[in-house]
């Protein structure tokens, strides 16, 4: 995870909602292959809880978390264990490898140029590596579009000095090109809808403040930031029924590829 100059990040309010977070975590880990003690990288680990699951999960020899945030870091070296560590580092970039599994949920939609990233994490694969990557892809709804809305109304526009926070996330078909570009032999990439049936709507602005909002916080003073969470909510409820529980419905894009079991030449990842 990460965004923004300064660490705007909370793992106390990114938390709140961490059993709905879960759920994409675990469908992206069912689709990997099992293997014998892999040596992993899981890109964007957050607070750690899920890293340490994934290293269980796939009795891996080496598992090393990276993020970007040092609040979130610290609070996953409460998850350390034997052949467990997290380091800060660049989500594009991890340290080390090569790799039997790449692994990232819900922290690439932080980098941009995804054909360029996509091909530097295929480069630190092992022959016959996996990766696999979650990115949410709800730019769509309220949730998300209200916030770019917000940002450029131009007192906002005005402190935050033009910046919006649009993400680089591609249509699904254009990962499986990129995958195959790469020289996965195989591969699968699938949009799923997720559901999550919230207290009420407000908890919709709970659940963004602590994720995509961060872009605004850590480009505001704390007193514009919380007039741009008041006028995001403002204009949210103008839109979202109150309804009880409120159905929050997530689009995100779950990818997995393998690399051929023996050495060779990745093509070029291109367009």
């Amino acid at each position: 995870m990460g965004a923004g100059s300064a660490d705007a990040w909370n793992p106390e309010v990114y938390g709140k909602f961490r059993d709905e977070r879960a759920r994409p975590f675990d469908d992206l880990l069912g689709m990997l292959e099992p293997g014998a003690g892999p040596t992993v990288v899981d890109l964007g680990c957050g607070p750690g809880e899920l890293t340490r699951r994934l290293h269980e999960r796939l009795g891996a020899r080496a598992t090393v978390g990276v993020d970007t945030s040092a609040a979130m870091l610290e609070r996953a070296r409460a998850s350390e264990a034997p052949g467990l560590t997290f380091v800060r580092g660049d989500l594009a970039e991890p340290p080390g490898g090569p790799f039997d599994v790449v692994f990232s949920n819900a922290a690439l939609h932080w980098v941009p140029d995804h054909a360029a990233v996509l091909a530097r994490l295929a480069a630190r694969l092992a022959p016959g590596g996996q990766l696999a990557v979650q990115v949410p892809d709800n730019e769509a709804e309220p949730s998300h579009a209200i916030a770019r809305e917000v940002a450029r109304e131009p007192d906002h526009a005005a402190a935050l000095g033009g910046f919006v926070r649009v993400s680089p996330v591609l249509p699904p078909e254009g990962y499986a090109r990129i995958l195959h570009r790469l020289g996965f032999e195989a591969q699968r990439v699938r949009a799923e809808i997720y559901v999550h049936p919230l207290p009420s709507r407000e908890d919709v602005v709970a659940w963004v403040r602590g994720s995509l909002l961060t872009a605004y916080e850590a480009r505001l003073p704390p007193d514009a930031f919380e007039r741009f969470v008041a006028r995001y909510r403002e204009r949210l409820l103008e839109v979202l029924p109150d309804e009880r529980p409120f159905v929050f419905t997530f689009r995100r894009i779950l990818m997995w590829g393998r690399l051929p079991p023996g050495p060779g030449v990745r093509p070029a990842s291109g367009g």
